[in-house]
This record gives C-alpha cells, sequence and structure tokens, in this order.
C-alpha cells in the first residue's frame, strides 16, 4: 500500500496514491518526500520518489507531477506534452522520460503528467552570475547555443514526431502569427494598439521558411538543468512545434530576453548567432531573423495578456499585464523590422 510520508496537502497526495496504484497493476509502492516546488509559472510542480518492490530489492525512482494550474501565462495540452516527450525518447536530446498522464485530471484533479526527474539546477540568470568566471559563463553560453542547435537537428520524422505535430511548410511564420493573434483577442481585456500595429506589420512582411524543424519555443537556461556546467536536461517543451528554427534564435535574441542569454560585452547577440551559423553549416538570413526576433518581443507580450485574463478571472494570483516599457519594446523592434 502507498503511504504518502509528506508534508504535502492530503488532496494532492491521496489522489496521487490511488492514481499511481492502478498505473501500477497492484504492485506495491510508497511516495516519499512528496512536496510542491516553487519553479515554472506554468505548471504546478510537485516532486517525490517512488519507491517499489522489484525481485525482493527495493528500486526508488525519482519523479515529478506536472499539473495544469487553475490559471497561468498561457493554456497547453498535456497530452500533446507527454506524447512529445515520450517521442523524444527515442532521440539523443536531454528530455525526462514521460511515465504516466491523467489526460483528463480524473484522478489529479486538473490534466496532470508524471515523468522522470533528472539531476541539477536550473538558473534564469546563470550566464550573468558574477559569482562564475567569465570565461565558464562564456563557455556556457557556447553550451547553450550548442544544445538549441541540437534541438532543430533531431530528426523528427524518424522519432515519430510527424506523427502528432503538423508540419507548417514555408508558412510558418503566419502560422505562429495566426496562433498567437488567436490567442490574443481570446483573452484580450482592453484596447492595445501597439499590438494591433505589431500583427498588421508581422502579416505583411511574415518570411517564407526555408527548412522545418523541432522548436522548442521557450528556450531559456530557466529552461535547461545543470550539474557544475554539464547540461542533463533541457525541460519545459508545451510549446514545442515544427517550424521554422529562426523562431528559436529569435526568441533567444530579443531584447527582452538579453539578460538570460547574453553577456554584456563578452556574448552579444551576434557572437549566439555567428556561434550557431559554425556549429550548423547553416547560414542565418538577418533579414528574416529580424521578423522573429519581432515576433518574439509580441509573442511575449500575449503572454502577459493572458496572464492578465487568469488573474481577473480569478484563476492566478500574479497579475501580469505588458508594462509601458514592453510595449515600447515591441514597437521598436516592429518598426526596425519594418524599415530594414
Amino acid at each position: 500500500m502507498m503511504n504518502d510520508k509528506s508534508g504535502a496537502g492530503p488532496d494532492v497526495g491521496e489522489q496521487l496514491r490511488k492514481f499511481l496504484s492502478i498505473q501500477l497493476g497492484g504492485l506495491d509502492g510508497q511516495i516519499c518526500g512528496l512536496s510542491p516546488v516553487g519553479v515554472g509559472r506554468s505548471r504546478d510542480n510537485w516532486v517525490f520518489d517512488l519507491l517499489t518492490q522489484r525481485a525482493g530489492a527495493e528500486h526508488r525512482e525519482p519523479l515529478i507531477l506536472r499539473s495544469d494550474p487553475e490559471g497561468g501565462l498561457v493554456d497547453t495540452d498535456r497530452r500533446l506534452e507527454f506524447a512529445l516527450l515520450d517521442a523524444l525518447e527515442k532521440s539523443e536530446l536531454p528530455t525526462p522520460a514521460p511515465r504516466w498522464l491523467d489526460a483528463d485530471g480524473q484522478w489529479l484533479g486538473r490534466p496532470s503528467l508524471i515523468m522522470q526527474r533528472l539531476p541539477g539546477d536550473c538558473d534564469y540568470r546563470v550566464l550573468g552570475d558574477p559569482a562564475r568566471p567569465l570565461a565558464e559563463r562564456r563557455r556556457l553560453a557556447e553550451t547553450f547555443c550548442e544544445l538549441l542547435a541540437q534541438v532543430h537537428r533531431t530528426d523528427w520524422g524518424a522519432s515519430g514526431l510527424a506523427e502528432i505535430l503538423p508540419d507548417p511548410g514555408v508558412q510558418a511564420a503566419r502560422t505562429e502569427l495566426d496562433r498567437w493573434e488567436e490567442i490574443l483577442r481570446h483573452d484580450q481585456v482592453e484596447p492595445l494598439p501597439e499590438l494591433d500595429l505589431a500583427i498588421s506589420v508581422l502579416r505583411e512582411r511574415a518570411p517564407l521558411s526555408e527548412r522545418t524543424v523541432l522548436v522548442h519555443a521557450d528556450f531559456k537556461p530557466g529552461n535547461i538543468l545543470l550539474v557544475g556546467d554539464r547540461v542533463t536536461a533541457l525541460l519545459d517543451w508545451e510549446l514545442a512545434h515544427l517550424g521554422d528554427p529562426l523562431e528559436d534564435l529569435g526568441w533567444v535574441t530579443q531584447p527582452m530576453r538579453a539578460a538570460e542569454h547574453t553577456i554584456t560585452g563578452a556574448w552579444e547577440a551576434e557572437d549566439l548567432i555567428a556561434h550557431y551559423e559554425q556549429i550548423t553549416g547553416i547560414d542565418v538570413d538577418r533579414r528574416a531573423l529580424a521578423w522573429w526576433v519581432a515576433f518574439s518581443a509580441f509573442k511575449t507580450a500575449v503572454m502577459q495578456v493572458s496572464g492578465l485574463r487568469s488573474f481577473l478571472d480569478g484563476r492566478s494570483e500574479e497579475p501580469y499585464r505588458p508594462t509601458r516599457r514592453v510595449l515600447a519594446t515591441i514597437l521598436e523592434a516592429v518598426l526596425e523590422e519594418e524599415l530594414a
């Protein structure tokens, strides 16, 4: 019989106990150390160890439960995330293996998945950490860039991703713009003329894509686990899709994420792009990349609009909203792209 020996709330512990009892097919197991972890803004996360007896020996498996929150920055699908992680097990990417899925929340109260918990820590600001020598941070930045290139080199056809993710072909830019405009219109609570202008300019100037790759869509140090300077996992695949590799490059080089991805004077956006070109052997179209940089700024603002809607609906406690600085940054990026 499972026994939750943690300080977790009785509902989570009891729900998890019943769910795992069924998944294990009556195999005796024990939940140890169930506790919430305060990382990530889009999911509620609980870590625990699952102890089972196999052939007379105790087996301990570190796991993490990821459940939909009442509200967040953007709604995503646990069923799709589970299927994607399952497909990526066949790849060389450092991703956690999915274990069990409660797609509709029948057992765990909200749509949830349980996956392998890999070792390491994540730090949004690791590249700016003054406690780390500059040379070490520069090498770490190169490692992150190489990991992104590895994502883009993933054979999405052979791994089965084509069966669960549509290929937008040359229209990846318009596909993503349409998707995020739809989210904006659904969640918008006030006029945002800056975003209306951004949509108009971006739609008029959307580039055609030269190739389709697996796009992570939220690549950042905060989604990477490290043990020292070694990458142990790339997390949070909930927004991943097939699309243009420039989408990820635009995301990591947009002005609002500079503190996470660059090191002033040592690893600027151009250094990141040049390193990506060197390791992939593919020239980056700077004109098309400018569009994706502007789109990434727009996408960031839409996430905040969704966060505000969630707060007003009583589904979250933090009132996200696009600040004037954010909107000004978007306009600057869009107008630079328009005049380029």
